[in-house]
């Protein structure tokens, strides 16, 4: 089923579901009130078999699965997914960072698309800890909830520090992610400095602008047209960025929601999400060389 055919009204049940702020038996329920709507509500639901762009046998990368320490983490050791362009390195680093439910199959497919790109990607999985990505986004929405926030964001960065002195890495490194992994690229600019050389969130929190100006990364945010939360919080970030000289570039997509470049459901935009693809490799191209 096409946005198109999909009322607003369940694509807004679809976001509060998706940010964990009602059940799945509840966004059924509202949405579900007529045969059509109980459809609409069924074609929300992420379609991981169609997620992927880059299958992980594709020539041109190698892709394998590490372990790595992470001190003052939720458990003191992390998984992550690490893809490798073909050929013998080094290559510029860049860490992708997955949604508020774990590492899905989508976010390894961005990770390998990194990597077809030219770059050494490492896509962490925040729920290792408690077992890693559960194989399905409902419990792995609950399990990232309940973890310790503050510790889940030491991972991040941990992960961010791992890839970056990785043997393959030139030392080099950009962070990007998808609305929870897109503010953690904000929290992450502000909290490695001069260590981090890009972020590019995707409609994601914005950084705290009392720490903005321990921003020393480039910076390039990517927002939906149609995403009230975030970008209530878009003009405050972007006159602090200002203020303290950050370089940054921001761009909204028109006719697009939450969620747009995610393709497993109907809120993927295609051409939106591909040219903030584009930017945001060429982006990383220019600040990672």
């Amino acid at each position: 089923m096409t946005d198109q055919r999909i009322d607003e009204t369940v694509f807004d049940l679809y976001d509060e579901y998706c940010h964990g702020h009602i059940s799945r038996r509840t966004f059924f329920e509202r949405a579900g009130g007529s045969a059509a709507g109980a459809a609409m509500a069924a074609a929300m639901l992420p379609n991981y078999a169609d997620a992927h762009e880059v299958l992980f046998t594709d020539e041109r990368i190698k892709a394998t699965w590490v372990n790595y320490p992470s001190p003052g983490g939720n458990s003191g050791e992390m998984r992550g997914y690490l893809v490798q362009p073909s050929g013998e390195g080094p290559f510029p680093a860049v860490l992708v960072m997955h949604e508020n439910r774990g590492l899905n199959p989508y976010i390894q497919d961005v990770a390998r698309r990194a990597a077809v790109a030219g770059f050494l990607a490492l896509a962490p999985d925040g729920l290792y800890p408690v077992g890693g990505y559960p194989g399905n986004d409902d419990e792995g929405r609950t399990l990232q909830r309940n973890l310790d926030a503050s510790k889940l964001a030491q991972d991040m960065e941990n992960s961010a520090r791992f890839v970056k002195a990785h043997a393959l890495s030139t030392g080099a490194l950009g962070v990007t992610g998808f609305c929870w992994g897109g503010g953690m690229s904000n929290a992450l600019a502000t909290r490695m400095g001069g260590d981090l050389q890009a972020a590019v969130p995707y409609y994601g929190r914005a950084a705290d602008t009392d720490k903005v100006a321990d921003i020393s990364a480039a910076v390039q945010v990517h927002y939906a047209e149609n995403d009230p939360r975030v970008n209530a919080m878009r003009e405050d970030y972007e006159a602090a960025l200002r203020r303290h000289d950050v370089t940054f570039e921001m761009h909204e997509y028109a006719d697009t929601r939450h969620g747009f470049h995610n393709y497993s459901t109907p809120r993927y935009k295609e051409a939106a999400a591909k040219l903030a693809w584009e930017r945001t490799i060429a982006f990383f191209k220019q600040h990672l060389a």
